[in-house]
């Protein structure tokens, strides 16, 4: 009897959920008087799309690069970090960790003219790989604490085993603990890749040209490429273009995803 209500309740968030991107999808072939599509159905909305300006295909490359090299900086320094703080102990262990923690409280916008300066002195402004690295530092406090709670919850005796085995400390984490912890990883992963792909302020901050940009920073300029009209149809291309990789990869890790977030309740 209680399992009538809640399915309800699941199924009307659902919904919810759900409507925006239908009707944006809906939207994006239907016609519209203004758009590339005017008195059929049809795909003449991400034609308009795929020709602006570098063409769709450079800047789902470019969002590609930025997100998968998003995901391997905060994957790779969060291991580490998390690793660190949670099999060893060391003077200051608890203060260094809330300070990377209250990194979370400062609004990352205030942060991206200083950062801004600073790739510019280091030769990485508008590239890349310097909004990668950027993206990667506004993920690694979460990334960092999701990483030492799923470290903290695998059994101390496997890594033990592993170093009185002859093991290290950084061939135990390789071999033993890495495997140990992958639902935790691939929430990290998800989240940075999520994150990357779909930013469009420190972009917009970052990358001045336009053949570099990313598809968040591409479909928000198209909205006013003639006068400032907005082409809505292919602004709604856009946007299911954008969101289609996105539920991809959550339907395709959604089961790691939940277990990563439970790893720090099943701790012990």
């Amino acid at each position: 009897m209680l399992r009538t209500p809640s399915r309800v309740l699941t199924g009307a968030l659902a919904l919810l959920f759900l409507f925006p991107l239908v009707w944006a999808a809906v939207a994006s072939v239907s016609p519209q008087a203004g758009t590339a599509q005017v008195h059929t159905w049809g795909f003449g909305n991400y034609q308009t799309l795929a020709n602006y300006q570098a063409g769709i295909t450079q800047y789902l490359l470019n969002s590609t690069a930025v997100s998968l090299m998003t995901v391997a900086f905060t994957l790779i320094v969060s291991g580490l970090g998390g690793y660190a703080f949670a099999m060893f102990t060391f003077p200051g262990r608890n203060a260094l960790f809330l300070v990377t923690l209250a990194i979370l409280m400062v609004p990352y916008a205030t942060l991206l003219i200083p950062l801004y300066v600073l790739l510019n002195d280091l030769g990485l402004q508008n590239s890349l790989v310097g909004l990668s690295l950027v993206l990667t530092m506004f993920q690694l406090p979460f990334a960092v604490f999701m990483m030492r709670i799923s470290f903290e919850s695998v059994p101390a005796e496997l890594r033990e085993s592993a170093l009185v085995d002859g093991c290290g400390n950084f061939r135990a984490l390789l071999r033993i603990l890495l495997p140990a912890v992958r639902p935790g990883l691939v929430t990290v992963g998800m989240f940075a890749f999520l994150a990357a792909w779909n930013d469009f302020i420190t972009p917009l901050v970052l990358i001045s040209d336009s053949e570099k940009a990313p598809l968040p920073l591409a479909v928000a300029n198209m909205r006013q490429q003639v006068m400032g009209i907005v082409d809505y149809g292919a602004t709604e291309a856009g946007v299911v273009v954008l969101a289609l990789p996105c539920i991809v990869l959550f339907l395709a890790l959604q089961r790691h995803y939940v277990r990563g977030f439970m790893s720090g309740a099943l701790k012990g």
